[in-house]
């Protein structure tokens, strides 16, 4: 199990990895917009587009290297209370729910991604973007996010690591 934690941390990190690659590529792109649409007075077809698709799905590929770093927002006022096996389980039960939720949205989003595919959907607008290439981001997003919040569960219930990030806790 411990090789499957550092595979999918590895894929948690390489999916941040292209997440700021989406957002340096949004940023420019929206330079490039200001450029052709204020300095030359033409109209942009595609950069509004891309910046959207680009940054929804940095966001979603970005969500499992939140996870594995503990980005994300804690609200800790009942975990601090608590003692820290009550803790623990609070934290399993937290990663449990965050797994099952994640798996649905996964499995929800890999049947829509799959029908923009097999329709062939594109963007109502002149540049008719196929819709299958920014809607894969959804469903491999969660999926990345549900294979680390597998590890999180792992992690938490062998004490590896501290429910809600507090090191004095693991082994207690």
């Amino acid at each position: 199990m411990e090789t499957y934690v550092r595979i999918v941390s590895a894929l948690s990190r390489a999916a941040a990895f292209i997440a700021v690659g989406l957002l340096v590529a949004a940023i420019l792109v929206i330079c490039q917009m200001l450029v052709i649409r204020h300095g030359l007075g033409r109209s942009a077809v595609w950069q509004n587009e891309f910046v959207t698709f680009a940054l929804v799905a940095a966001t979603f590929l970005a969500a499992p290297y939140v996870l594995l770093v503990r980005g994300h927002v804690v609200v800790e006022l009942v975990p601090i209370w608590l003692p820290p096996r009550a803790r623990r389980i609070l934290g399993l039960v937290a990663a449990v729910l965050g797994f099952s939720f994640c798996a649905v949205v996964f499995a929800t989003s890999l049947e829509w991604w799959w029908e923009a595919w097999r329709l062939d959907l594109r963007t109502s607008t002149m540049w008719r973007a196929r819709l299958w290439i920014p809607y894969l981001s959804l469903p491999l997003g969660s999926l990345l996010l549900t294979l680390q919040y597998l590890a999180e569960v792992w992690e938490i219930a062998t004490n590896r690591k501290p429910a809600f990030g507090n090191p004095h806790e693991v082994g207690a």
